[in-house]
This record gives structure tokens, sequence and C-alpha cells, in this order.
């Protein structure tokens, strides 16, 4: 389905440093790129709880090969910083995340001055946060959601100017169903999506139960059910928390392993992206038109 050639040559360059003053570590990202063409849209993604900027290859790796440029901070909670649930720095670490992506996007200058090249050939004008689990909670804040307190009341409003665009894969639900470990630990879990109005794609699995929240799969569609058009929702109807294995192959946290599951949000989320941004439209109808057309497995709506 895609129309770019996935087999092109890709480089990565890691690590580097951001400045991020008030961080009690220091914030590291990796850049990985296409090694030819020009006006390259930037994608800036967020992992998902304990990973780093080595994780999650496969979709890096591919849009990559579509594309885009592609920045990956490492948070504060990744198992290389041992920072664990009881530690008294957790509560906080949402917020560090939001910080991260933001400060990642100020100094995206002078991170792909680093990277060699790529910062001759990225267009700054085209970007997208991109998250998975715990990481597209903290992408969907620099698209517009907010958190509520306990009260209920909208908090902070961390939107940054610089995103035009973005993909939620397996995004946390409204906070009304939290089991009490995770009401607990993780208060921070009560997004509000009425306010977040950039366009986005959000992906979901059929079989995704999560352990966060008495409901079933469909809590994971909220981002897209509760937020303002334009919206997009992929479905994958067998696809469970890491659809198939997006942090890598055979890793502990797959339950589902499936390349070519993997493969399928890879290249939804790029199309998408580059009908979002301006660049081509041609992807995304095509996926629709699949979608429409016959039982593939998956499906799309939109708003």
């Amino acid at each position: 389905m895609p129309a770019y050639h996935l087999d092109q040559p890709i480089s990565t360059v890691k690590p580097i440093t951001v400045a991020a003053p008030g961080r009690d570590l220091d914030l590291q990202v990796k850049v990985t790129a296409p090694l030819s063409g020009r006006d390259l849209p930037v994608i800036v993604f967020s992992h998902g709880n304990a990973w780093s900027m080595d994780g999650y290859g496969p979709l890096v790796d591919r849009w990559a090969a579509a594309g885009f440029v592609v920045a990956q901070p490492t948070h504060l909670d990744s198992r290389r910083h041992g920072i664990g649930w009881e530690d008294p720095r957790f509560a906080t670490i949402w917020r560090v995340r939001i910080a991260d992506l933001h400060a990642v996007l100020d100094g995206l200058d002078d991170i792909l001055s680093q990277a060699g090249e790529v910062a001759t050939r990225a267009d700054r004008g085209r970007v997208a946060v991109v998250g998975h689990s715990w990481g597209a909670q903290t992408a969907g804040a620099l698209l517009g959601a907010r958190v509520l307190d306990a009260d209920g009341t909208p908090g902070e409003d961390y939107a940054h100017a610089a995103v035009a665009a973005g993909a939620l894969i397996t995004v946390t639900g409204t906070g009304e169903t939290l089991t009490p470990f995770a009401a607990e630990h993780l208060p921070f879990m009560r997004p509000d999506y009425s306010t977040m109005t950039a366009p986005t794609l959000v992906v979901a699995g059929g079989k995704d139960q999560s352990q966060l929240s008495t409901r079933g799969p469909d809590w994971f569609t909220d981002a897209y059910r509760l937020a303002p058009a334009p919206k997009s929702l992929l479905t994958i109807a067998e696809g469970e928390h890491t659809l198939g294995g997006l942090a890598g192959e055979m890793v502990a946290e797959t339950s589902d392993e499936d390349p070519g599951r993997v493969a399928l949000v890879a290249d939804a989320i790029a199309a998408y992206l580059r009908d979002a941004l301006g660049l081509d439209a041609s992807g995304w109808a095509a996926f629709e038109t699949t979608a429409a057309g016959r039982d593939e497995g998956w499906d799309v709506t939109g708003k």
C-alpha cells in the first residue's frame, strides 16, 4: 500500500544531549532519518513506560524509510534510570515527559545540527508528535489534551505551537474506571480530550484489555470519541497493547507478535501524517478505501 520505498537506506545518530534545566538526569535523544531526500517532515516520538530511545525500531526505521526524520527522547521512567513506582520522583514524571517533548521541539535546530547533514534536509514547518501507551498520553498533551485534577478541573495547557498533527497509539482513556492500583500510582491518567483540536490519528487494538482500567478495549478509543474533529480512528481487531510488537521483536511485553501488524501501524501513521501535514493525501485515502471495501481485520473511521 505505501507508495514510498521502504528499502531506502537510513542512518541513526545517538546520543544527542538536549538542554533540559531542572531535570535530574540528562535528556538524551536519538535521531533516525533517510540518507536521501529533502524537505523531510519530522516526528517526535514518545516511548511507552520503561522504554528508551533505543526501542521501537520496527516503527521508527519504517518511518525513516518512508521519508521522516524521527527524534526519540529517553524519558525519566526508562528502565535504565531505575525510577520505579515507589520512587518519590515518579509522581511528577508525567510532567517531565511533557517537558521532554517541549525541550526536543524547542531545541530541534540544535538537535538536528548534531545529527549531521540531515539538518539541511528537514522541514521544521512540518512537525508531528506520536506516542505509544504512556507516550501517547504524553504526546496528546502537545496536541491539546489536558489532565483533570481530582475535582475534574482541567489542568495546564501543554499544547505546542510547532506541532501540526499527531498519532496516538493505544492511548489512555478517561479516568473514571481506573483500577485501585492505577488510581493510587497513576492519578494523572485522567485525560480531557475535549481541547485536543489538532488533527490526530488514534490507533487501538480490539483485544487490548488494560490492567489499569475496568473497561474493555473501547477504553483506548476515548481520545477519538471525545476529541473534536478532525480525528481518525484505526482499529485493529486482533491487536493487543503492543499491536504485534511495536517496541521490538520478541520483547517481553509482546503478547501478540505479528510483524505484519506492526508494519500496518507504521504505514498507516506515515500515510496519515503525510496527509495531515499537507504532503500527499493519496496514501491515507488508499487506507480509507481499503477499509471500506473489504474485511482486512482492521477498520478506519473518521470525523
